[in-house]
């Protein structure tokens, strides 16, 4: 294991936090779309769990290498089965490692720009302000729900990264059978995709009814939800 991939790894997590962090906290009175389905609500609360598991994941990276660092695994061998349970395990910098530190960086970017760009207006769940105004700058002159193409990102960046060859989770931790990782890479997907698409046409709706003949303009100049020219 190469100490690029431990300084990446953290730089990652670090990203990943920044981005999953709200900005702003929210007012239950100021909410709507609360009639969706449960496990789409809990979208706050998903990205607590991408923290930790993307700091443990890192955690357990550098434990790796500093196990490896001090020779660990001759001279206390139990100790480094704490570490990682598969003694022949290759954490290693793979192309795909690095395209997922890329996509979470630049998905933090975009998040935290979004951030910016709305001000308070920006909660982790669906929420008008009372001075709420029609954002149409920034990455919003793109795509009418960056934010989601940002959290999209992290998905797949750190998907990229821990569910494929070379991480600690396929190589030491729970997940070093293949199809265990496919199933967890797709549920994760599925899920996040799902919330964009429930929350976008929801914020759409929303805004439709507040700003009319201003929504539709933006509406019709900016088609696209979260990718150009894609969906």
């Amino acid at each position: 294991m190469s100490l690029t991939r431990v300084v990446l790894v953290l730089v990652q997590a670090f990203c990943n936090g920044l981005a999953c962090t709200p900005p702003n906290p929210t007012s239950p009175k100021q909410r709507y779309h609360t009639e969706e389905m449960y496990i789409l609500q809990i979208a706050p609360l998903i990205f607590k769990c991408h923290q930790i598991i993307c700091w443990g994941c890192a955690l357990f990276e550098v434990l790796h290498y500093l196990a490896a660092f001090f020779q660990l695994p001759t001279v206390l061998p139990a100790a480094s089965s704490l570490v990682c349970l598969a003694p022949q395990a290759n954490i290693r910098l793979t192309p795909m490692f690095i395209i997922g530190v890329l996509s979470v960086v630049l998905g933090c970017y975009i998040r935290l720009d979004c951030f910016k760009t709305l001000g308070n207006m920006f909660t982790f769940d669906l929420t008008v302000h009372p001075e709420h105004r029609l954002v149409t700058n920034r990455f919003y002159s793109y795509v009418r729900h960056p934010a989601y193409t940002g959290s999209m990102m992290l998905v797949i960046g750190l998907a990229f990264s821990h569910l494929t060859r070379g991480s600690w989770l396929t190589e030491c931790g729970p997940l070093r059978n293949r199809a265990a990782a496919i199933v967890v890479w797709a549920v994760w997907w599925l899920w996040t995709f799902c919330v964009g698409i429930s929350r976008a046409d929801a914020e759409d709706k929303q805004m439709r009814k507040l700003f009319e003949d201003e929504w539709t303009a933006y509406a019709q100049a900016v088609p696209w939800w979260f990718f150009p020219g894609l969906v």
